[in-house]
């Protein structure tokens, strides 16, 4: 098999790489990806081989030429693109919309676009945030019937992304999926993002960090079980399902934090409130019954804080990777009083 990954330099993107390369010795992989902030080619270091077996290509999603030229190089009976590019900071959708329409809406079209006239197979990876929110209290989850009530800039671009998605399939008979999966920790993620901002915050000698009161609640799974449901989907779900991903991972961003200072060493309620995100979601929860029940597929990092330790332990180890993003992302906090 040969797969064309975009956004395969970002941090879900290119740990489904390695595990790709290291794990399944008949597939071949090429990257597209803009390179921008977020996707760096050191996040795919130590992947170049005599085999051929990976290949990076520097590239806009939204450049048509660009996406038809890789695209023709799959064939339509064995090869798939797995869609992983994206703007997906909610912070920077809520300062800057306009990004997140062109890659995450003009980005998809031309992609599906791409894959239509080579009849290509196509996963579409997209968040759980596309449903909205639930109430804390509520004993419902998401499920693949779940409406759409987007709440964000990004949230409501990668909702339109699904939706021409769906609707490529139905008019144009594209073979594609879709998976919505919850909120994702482990190595490679920008230290923009919630877990590695912490982490590194106390590394660097900052304090913590926690929007409002931290009764948020998100449904966290290790980015290496989204990936292996992702794989268990692309070649054996269902042209046209939508699969949701989840591994039971409910937690409020306070008990989450608290969870990262006592695993640091440090005083569980050692840290600073700051203002609340605008239009901030109030619970995420998936239900992932179908992926399980049709596909077979379960979660293997079921331990929320043995994973978080490896995490923080992957950050402690590479500072040359994440140092370079920090104070960029720290500046950009500052400025937005958060």
């Amino acid at each position: 098999m040969r797969l064309l990954v975009t956004g395969g330099a970002g941090f879900i993107g290119a740990n489904f790489v390695r595990s790709i390369l290291a794990q399944r010795p008949d597939t071949s992989v090429t990257v597209l990806d803009a390179l921008t902030y977020a996707g760096t080619r050191e996040s795919l270091t130590g992947l170049d081989s005599p085999d051929g077996r990976f290949r990076l290509v520097q590239g806009d999603i939204t450049d048509a030429a660009l996406m038809s030229e890789l695209v023709a190089n799959l064939d339509p009976e064995t090869d798939a693109v797995v869609h992983f590019a994206a703007e997906t900071h909610v912070d920077n959708a809520l300062a800057d919309p306009e990004p997140f329409l062109r890659s995450n809406v003009i980005g998809t079209f031309t992609v599906l676009e791409a894959v239509r006239a080579r009849r290509v197979r196509l996963h579409h990876v997209s968040t759980d945030e596309v449903y909205g929110e639930l109430a804390l209290d509520e004993p419902r989850r998401f499920t693949e019937t779940s409406a759409y009530r987007p709440s964000s800039p990004y949230s409501s671009t990668k909702a339109a992304a699904d939706l021409l998605v769906h609707s490529w399939v139905r008019s144009y008979g594209l073979h594609a999926t879709i998976s919505n999966c919850s909120n994702n920790y482990g190595p490679y993620q920008h230290v923009e993002k919630f877990i590695p901002r912490q982490i590194t915050n106390l590394l660097t000698g900052r304090r913590a960090k926690l929007y409002g009161s931290g009764a948020h609640v998100r449904d966290w799974i290790h980015v290496d079980d989204h990936n292996s449901a992702v794989w268990q989907i692309m070649t054996r779900g269902h042209v046209g399902r939508t699969y949701l991903i989840g591994a039971d991972g409910e937690r409020d961003n306070r008990s989450v934090l608290q969870t990262i200072l006592r695993l640091m060493d440090h005083d569980p309620d050692d840290f600073d409130h700051v203002a609340d995100r605008p239009g901030h979601d109030l619970r995420y929860a998936i239900d992932p019954s179908a992926l399980r029940n049709e596909l077979g597929w379960t979660p293997q990092h079921t331990d929320f804080e043995a994973g978080l330790r490896d995490t923080i332990d992957w950050y402690r180890a590479n500072e040359s990777w994440w140092a370079p993003l920090k104070e960029a992302a720290e500046a950009r906090y500052t400025a937005w009083g958060r």
